[in-house]
C-alpha cells in the first residue's frame, strides 16, 4: 500500500467517523463510550503486536510511546465512563453524609 492510498483511507476514516458521531443523540453517549472503550482495548493490543515485531531503535521507542498512550487512552476511558454513570444514579441511592 502507498502512503497515497494509506493518507486516502486514514482522511475517509476520519471524515466517517464524524459524521457518525455527530449525529448520536446526547442520552447515547455514555453507551458510545463504553462501547468504544473495546476499541482502544484493540488499539492498545495492536500497539503491543507493533512493538513485539520493532527492530531497530527507533521503532521501539516509537512502540512504546503507542503502547504507553493506548494504555492511558483504555483506562482513561475507562473512569470517565464510570464517572458518567455515576450521574445517572439516583440521589435515594447516595449516601448522604450523617445518615444512619
Amino acid at each position: 500500500m502507498t502512503g497515497i492510498v494509506a493518507l486516502y483511507i486514514f482522511m475517509l476514516a476520519a471524515f466517517t467517523g464524524y459524521e457518525v458521531i455527530a449525529k448520536v443523540p446526547v442520552i447515547l453517549h455514555t453507551p458510545l463510550m463504553s462501547g468504544s472503550n473495546f476499541v482502544h482495548g484493540i488499539v492498545l493490543v495492536g500497539a503491543m503486536v507493533a512493538l513485539g515485531n520493532a527492530t531497530t531503535g527507533l521503532e521501539k521507542v516509537i512502540g512504546i510511546v503507542g503502547v504507553v498512550l493506548a494504555a492511558g487512552n483504555a483506562a482513561g476511558g475507562y473512569v470517565v465512563t464510570e464517572r458518567m454513570l455515576e450521574m445517572f444514579k439516583s440521589s435515594g441511592a447516595k449516601k448522604r453524609p450523617g445518615a444512619h
